[in-house]
C-alpha cells in the first residue's frame, strides 16, 4: 500500500509512524511544502490522556514527547489588580518545533520518505498512491475542490487574537485580564519550554480599533501590548517570532472548520484540513493525534478502503462533538467577557472554568455560579444541570 499524507504537521508526521511501524513494507511519504526544520507558532497545550493514548499508538513517540514537555499544575487569573489561584489544573506544554522535531526523527527512523519544500495541491499529483491523506491545513489546497463534496463550512470568530512569545516563564496556566478606556484585552499564558512562553492576547473588534492596534506597526503593537500586561510579564518582552524577532504582529480572527464528509474516493481529510476548535480549549494538536490513531486503526482491518475511510470519519465525527461544543461555548464566553467581568474575581474564575457549560450564557452569571455549587454537593442536581444545559441550548438554538 503506498500512503501519500500531504502536510508535515503533527497529523500527518504522526500517522506515517503509526503505518510505517504497523507494516514496514509500506511505502509512506509525507509532503511538506516548507523547508525542513521550519515552522509557525509557539507551544501547544495536551493533558495526561493523551500521553496514554500515544504510548498506545508507538511507546517511542509517547515517550519522546513527555520527556521534552513541560508541566503546570495551577491556573492563574489577575483581574482587578487582584490575584486568583485554581489547584489542580494539571497540563503540559511543548514547543510545536520540538515536536515536529520528535516526529520528524521518528518517521525518518521508521523508513518513512520525507519530502520538504514540495507542495502537493492535487491528488492527480500522486497517481501512484493507494491513499492521499490531506493534512494541510485550515486552508487546505487538497479539500478546496471538493468543498460541495465535503460540506466544508468555514465559520469567522468576532473577537481578535494574536499569537506571540516571551522569555518570561509562567509556572501556571495564566490568565490576565486587563480593561482599557475601550474595553477589555485579555492574554493566555502558559510555558512551553524551559525558558520559554506563549502568549496569546484576544479582545474585541471595538477594542481592537479603540486601542489603534488595527493600525498600529508591529513594533508600536507590541510594545502596548508590553505595557498594558507589564504586571504579568514582569520586565520580559513579546516577540512575535521564536528568535526574537519583533517585526511581525499579525492579528487574526478564528476560523471554524466543519466538514459533513470526511472523505472522497481515496482522498480523506486529517487534523486542521477536517475540524478545528476554538484556540482556548487548548485541544488543535490533541485531537489531529487523534484522528491519525483512529485512521491507522480503520486501516488495519480488511476490507475496503472505502469502508475504512467511511468508518474512520463516522468515528472520529462522533467523538468531536463534545469538544466542539466546548470550543463554541468558550468562545462565547470569551465574546461575552463583560458579561462576567463584574464579579468578585473568584466567582469570575470558576465561571471560566465553566465556560464550556451550554447553560452558563442563559443564566445570570451569580446563579449559574450559585447552582454550579450546590451541582458538586447535591448529585442528582448536578445529574439534572448536564441534561438541562443542553436542552436548553437545543431549544434556544435549533439546527
Amino acid at each position: 500500500m503506498q500512503i501519500a499524507c500531504v502536510g508535515g504537521g503533527p497529523a500527518g508526521l504522526y500517522l506515517s509512524i503509526l503505518m510505517k511501524r504497523r507494516d514496514p513494507s509500506r511505502e509512506v511519504t509525507v509532503y511538506e511544502r516548507s523547508p525542513a526544520g521550519s515552522t509557525y507558532g509557539w507551544g501547544v497545550t495536551y493533558w495526561a490522556g493523551l500521553l496514554d493514548r500515544l504510548q498506545q499508538g508507538d511507546p517511542d513517540t509517547a515517550r519522546a514527547i513527555r520527556d521534552r514537555s513541560v508541566r503546570w499544575s495551577d491556573g492563574v487569573a489577575h483581574i482587578h489588580g487582584g490575584t486568583t489561584v485554581h489547584h489542580g489544573d494539571e497540563g503540559f506544554g511543548i514547543g510545536r518545533h520540538a515536536l515536529l522535531d520528535i516526529l520528524t526523527e521518528r518517521a525518518a527512523g521508521l523508513g518513512v520518505r520525507l519530502e520538504h519544500r514540495r507542495a502537493v495541491t492535487d491528488r492527480a499529483e500522486l497517481p501512484g498512491a493507494d491513499l492521499v491523506v490531506a493534512c494541510d491545513g485550515v486552508h487546505s489546497a487538497l479539500r478546496a475542490p471538493h468543498a460541495d463534496h465535503f460540506g466544508t463550512t468555514v465559520t469567522g470568530g468576532r473577537n481578535r487574537y494574536l499569537w506571540l512569545g516571551t522569555t518570561r516563564v509562567f509556572d501556571a496556566f495564566t490568565f490576565a485580564f486587563v480593561p482599557t478606556a475601550h474595553g477589555w484585552i485579555w492574554c493566555y499564558a502558559y510555558r512551553y519550554d524551559a525558558d520559554r512562553s506563549t502568549c496569546v492576547v484576544e479582545c474585541s473588534p471595538a477594542t481592537w480599533t479603540g486601542l489603534g492596534l488595527d493600525c498600529a506597526g508591529p513594533a508600536e503593537c507590541l510594545a502596548l501590548l508590553e505595557g498594558l500586561f507589564a504586571h504579568v510579564l514582569d520586565g520580559h518582552p513579546l516577540t512575535s517570532r521564536p528568535d526574537g524577532d519583533r517585526g511581525d504582529a499579525r492579528w487574526l480572527t478564528f476560523r471554524t472548520v466543519t466538514n459533513r464528509r470526511w472523505h472522497h474516493g481515496n482522498l480523506v481529510l486529517m487534523g486542521d484540513a477536517a475540524h478545528t476548535t476554538h484556540y482556548s480549549i487548548g485541544a488543535g494538536t490533541t485531537l489531529a493525534l487523534e484522528d491519525a490513531l483512529t485512521l491507522a486503526d480503520a486501516l488495519e482491518d480488511d476490507g475496503p478502503l472505502e469502508t475504512a475511510l467511511e468508518r474512520y470519519g463516522r468515528q472520529r465525527r462522533s467523538a468531536l462533538v463534545p469538544a466542539q461544543s466546548a470550543a463554541r461555548h468558550s468562545a462565547r464566553w470569551y465574546e461575552e467577557l463583560p458579561r462576567y467581568t463584574a464579579l468578585p474575581p473568584q466567582e469570575m474564575f470558576a465561571l471560566l472554568g465553566q465556560r464550556h457549560s451550554p447553560l452558563l450564557p442563559y443564566l445570570p452569571p451569580r446563579l449559574y455560579h450559585r447552582l454550579d455549587r450546590a451541582a458538586g454537593r447535591l448529585g442528582p442536581l448536578r445529574a439534572l444541570k448536564r441534561r438541562l444545559g443542553p436542552l436548553l441550548a437545543r431549544t434556544l438554538h435549533p439546527r
